[in-house]
């Protein structure tokens, strides 16, 4: 690693992240099954280090001093029912009070997940408020447990509250955003930010996924939305294997036309690395650079309609190793540093076969493509 004590950033971006973040418990889980006496205790996927090891790279590079900070405050019981009912809220109270447990379906959870993801929509909500006021151009926040799969009334899929979502009501009822596009690249659907926005046309809800990975049978093309919301739900669901070429066509084809489109005012990004080429969970095969690529388009479209405003959430990946080039990636291209660190593992995955375009990629896209634009 090279250090370069002359980075500048063409963009004011800020970093949410806090210790305890890295204190959610997810129990001695073996993966994301629950252990038993045919199933060793171990460690559960959704564990601290991938994240932990992608603020200590962050750290590691000139970049930490770049960017803002912001030290986030738990979110109150008003900010959370802008998604959840007070019955949700008081389910996590009481699972996390007799000393945690499964809180939904795949979520445990220890004594103090609920405070802690307060404090993870808390700081989606600060980063909300640094963007909309003009203090930051953009922002990332890392933070834990995660948040795509939670419903209203249900914890799932290691989320707990549904924190892109929040932010994204929040930003509408607090700072008065009219049109805001929630962009979900992480390899599963995204479903229950879909099913909060479904009816809704203030939002598109944008996400690209291994087809039929998780939640089983969730996030198919023919999902479009319903009453009012009709056209603003569009889900990519991505064949396994599906490297730079299809992510790259995928975002030319779909992504861009329809945010082009909907010309939102403030874009959220769902941002989980699942869908790299070294994740456990996941049949994806993309290297960091992708992740990069698919920022920039982001901050190109963002630019034209939204003066630049991008605020980024971290929700999967599970490759300790990975995730922090990856997210780095994302970090130097949001605040547009002038030296940015070799990813060692970029060239290798780049090598593996089946990163070109496929033809069944480019089948599946031009079906979706043909469902939502209409041909």
């Amino acid at each position: 690693m090279q250090f370069h004590a002359d980075t500048t950033c063409a963009h004011r971006t800020g970093f949410v992240t806090a210790e305890l973040y890295y204190w959610h418990d997810t129990l001695n889980w073996c993966g994301f099954l629950e252990p038993g006496l045919e199933m060793q205790p171990g460690l559960h996927f959704e564990h601290p280090e991938t994240k932990r090891r992608l603020q200590n790279l962050v750290e590691a590079t000139e970049l930490a001093p770049k960017l803002a900070s912001h030290r986030p405050r738990p979110a109150g019981d008003e900010i959370l029912h802008l998604v959840h009912p007070q019955s949700h809220i008081d389910h996590l109270a009481k699972v996390c009070a007799a000393g945690g447990g499964d809180a939904g379906e795949l979520t445990p959870v220890g004594p103090a997940s609920l405070e802690i993801a307060r404090l993870a929509v808390g700081g989606v909500t600060a980063a909300v408020d640094e963007v909309m006021t003009g203090d930051w151009d953009n922002g990332y926040v890392l933070c834990r447990p995660p948040g795509h799969h939670a419903l209203p009334d249900k914890a799932m899929g290691f989320c707990l509250f549904a924190n892109a979502a929040i932010g994204a009501k929040y930003a509408q009822e607090r700072h008065g955003v009219g049109r805001v596009a929630v962009v979900d690249w992480d390899v599963h659907h995204g479903n229950g930010t879909e099913a909060i926005f479904y009816d809704d046309p203030s939002v598109l809800t944008i996400s690209l996924h291994q087809d039929n990975l998780f939640p089983l049978h969730s996030g198919p093309m023919e999902a479009l939305g319903a009453g009012a919301g009709l056209g603003h739900n569009l889900n990519i669901p991505l064949p396994p294997g599906t490297g730079t070429g299809g992510y790259k066509h995928a975002f030319e084809e779909l992504v861009l036309p329809a945010l082009d489109a909907f010309a939102p005012e403030l874009i959220l990004v769902a941002s989980g690395f699942d869908s790299c080429a070294m994740d456990p969970l996941g049949m994806q095969m993309l290297k960091s650079s992708d992740y990069a690529w698919m920022m920039g388009q982001l901050m190109e479209l963002a630019a034209r309609h939204a003066g630049g405003r991008i605020i980024v959430t971290h929700e999967g990946g599970y490759s300790p190793q990975y995730v922090p080039y990856c997210g780095l990636a994302v970090l130097e291209t949001l605040a547009g540093t002038s030296q940015r660190l070799t990813d060692p593992y970029d060239e290798i995955i780049a090598a593996f076969g089946g990163q070109s375009l496929s033809h069944d990629q480019q089948v599946r896209i031009a079906q979706v493509k043909e469902m939502f634009f209409g041909g």
